[in-house]
């Protein structure tokens, strides 16, 4: 059974940084596209980042130069490191394993932005 859990949310202000983290089990880690998506209120799940098997990364332009996406295949954990936090980065940050054609999900971890 496929199972990622996502850490590290919280409340931030303005300008500070937050590392989130999904530990994942029940996959070959190592083989797999690892991606953070997030859904603010009253909006859809949107794209922010992903890293591949060989670890090329991709980013979504709103979050280009602020958010950086790793990896540790030994922890089969991802990471996504956030900085420079806008309050327009405030949302429920997704955790997405991906090995065409499955696909999984975590259960999400709360990420809020003051200003």
């Amino acid at each position: 059974q496929v199972r990622l859990v996502e850490s590290g949310g919280g409340l931030v202000q303005a300008g500070g940084s937050l590392r989130l983290s999904c530990a994942a089990s029940g996959i070959i880690f190592s083989i797999v596209t690892m991606g953070w998506y997030r859904q603010a209120p009253g909006k859809q799940r949107e794209y922010v980042a992903a890293i591949t098997s060989g670890g090329s990364t991709n980013y979504a332009d709103s979050v280009k130069g602020r958010f950086t996406i790793s990896r540790d295949n030994a922890k089969k954990t991802v990471y996504l490191q956030m900085n420079n936090l806008k309050p327009e980065d405030t949302a429920v940050y997704y955790c997405n394993a991906f090995y065409d054609p499955d696909s999984y999900w975590g259960q999400g971890t709360q990420v809020t932005v003051s200003s």
